[in-house]
């Protein structure tokens, strides 16, 4: 078996995904990055290593996500792409036709319009946490309850409360002050879930237009209140494709193909690099006025890339004798 592999690194979870040759998603892991990304993206393909059977090769491999750049380096990714990039890429591909992407992440929210599936507009909004995986885990874990059974709790609503959902300390305390009132649980959980798509439509949505088909992806697409909140507010169906919590590594994993399609052959240093010895630092540049911080990684004591200085004094040269202190 040949295939290709897509990482994505975010705040909250990294996703690895093996994908064959003929487009299919094989052994899809989601992990916890747990703030270590490095040790999140080694643990990653250890798991898929174990999981696949002896002779497959990687063709190539793709990272996105915020931890884009680092995953990338550690494991000489032939792809690295940002999220809006890998979403499209992996909708269009698994849900033909898709005209809108609807994505809640652990920390983060964004919508992508398509167009003859090509992205035509976009928003995201990685400031506000109202709306996002973590802050319906935190309210989750305050009514003691398991996030798995918070939108089939939702479900069971027949009239949902008002809530405010512009702001997640507001909507916090308007959820006390309906629990201190004796509100239904079910009624103030799906009042949560209209509040929160009202605020994700109002920032993110505002002046766009949302056409079917539409998708729903993202950590968040397993809360079936939220998905039935989207689906009340906008009047439009709404499709959560089978690997909704994993599509950004599908993407990542698609355009790996692509990529090497083109340069010929892959520069994965293979799954060794999950047993290899990685630390990352960083450092502020004096050289001049911007004051750059620069942050560098290192494979077994040698450094071997930098990034986020303006001028490229440090990212373009490499002192390999150096070592991070």
């Amino acid at each position: 078996m040949k295939g290709y592999i897509g990482i994505d690194v975010g705040s909250v979870s990294t996703n690895v995904v093996f994908m064959d040759e003929d487009g299919i998603v094989r052994d899809p892991i989601y992990l916890r990055t747990q703030g270590q990304p490095i040790t999140a993206v080694q643990k990653g393909l250890r798991k898929l290593r174990e999981s696949m059977p002896p002779g497959v090769k990687i063709r190539g491999v793709g990272t996105t996500g915020s931890g884009r750049s680092l995953a990338g380096i550690i494991v000489r990714a032939d792809a690295i792409k940002n999220e809006i990039t890998a979403h499209a890429v992996a909708s269009s591909t698994l849900v033909p036709g898709v005209q809108t992407i609807l994505e809640i992440g652990g920390q983060d929210s964004k919508i992508i319009i398509l167009r003859s599936g090509v992205v035509s507009d976009f928003s995201m909004n990685n400031v506000c946490a109202a709306g996002t995986g973590s802050f319906l885990d935190q309210q989750a874990a305050r009514l003691n309850i398991p996030i798995e059974e918070f939108g089939e709790i939702a479900l069971k609503s027949k009239t949902p409360v008002g809530i405010a959902g512009r702001c997640a300390v507001f909507a916090e305390s308007d959820m006390i002050h309906k629990q201190q009132m004796g509100c239904d649980l079910s009624d103030i959980l799906a009042g949560l879930c209209e509040a929160l798509v009202r605020n994700y439509l109002n920032n993110l949505g505002k002046g766009k237009e949302i056409l079917s088909p539409v998708v729903f992806q993202g950590g968040v697409a397993a809360n079936m209140g939220m998905v039935r909140a989207f689906e009340k507010a906008l009047r439009l169906p709404i499709q959560v494709p089978t690997y909704y919590n994993v599509m950004g590594a599908v993407g990542a994993a698609l355009l790996a193909r692509e990529a090497v399609a083109k340069k010929g052959q892959s520069q994965f240093k293979g799954f060794l690099v999950s047993d290899t010895e990685y630390k990352a630092g960083s450092f502020e540049c004096s050289g001049c006025a911007n004051q750059c911080e620069v942050v560098e990684i290192a494979e077994g004591g040698i450094i071997i890339a930098r990034w986020g200085d303006r001028c490229g004094k440090w990212g373009n040269v490499i002192n390999q004798k150096e070592k991070i202190s």
